[in-house]
């Protein structure tokens, strides 16, 4: 028996509702956006599958030393035949989204940060229709556990 407290699962099957709550969930922490891409890479990397999402980071001397990873400074997202890109190099974000087949890029759309996220949020959505793991992954990402 449920709860009118429980929250309502994450629903992929194409609703406005469900995409703009992923949209704000994906969205949450773009403010900071050190902590942003940390998050952001960790939650796709979890939810995607292997080899779907990349991170391109700058280690300084003082992130060797002291073991860390560095600053992601670039993220791409792989999910069928597009392309994701989100540049955080210099603190200003700049997204891509590109279509490509087989390697090769057919296209390139330069888009602002809230525009990339949509894309990915459209995206991931319709990736979790088939994959229980990133739809449970999603709905801990959409309700903050």
């Amino acid at each position: 028996m449920t709860s009118p407290h429980d929250p309502v699962p994450f629903e992929s099957n194409g609703e406005t509702d469900s995409i703009d709550l992923l949209t704000a969930a994906l969205r949450r922490d773009a403010a900071d956006l050190e902590v942003y891409a940390q998050v952001l890479t960790g939650t796709l990397t979890e939810a995607l599958p292997p080899g779907s999402v990349t991170a391109q980071r700058k280690r300084g001397l003082a992130d060797r030393l002291a073991g860390r990873d560095g600053r992601v400074e670039r993220v791409e997202v792989f999910l069928g035949e597009q392309r994701l890109v989100l540049d955080l190099a210099g603190g200003r974000p700049k997204g891509e989204v590109c279509k490509e087949v087989r390697g090769v890029v057919l296209s390139r759309r330069p888009v602002a940060l809230d525009e990339w996220v949509r894309e990915l949020a459209l995206a991931v959505a319709v990736r979790a229709r088939s994959d229980a793991r990133a739809r449970a992954v999603l709905q801990r990402l959409v309700h903050g556990e």
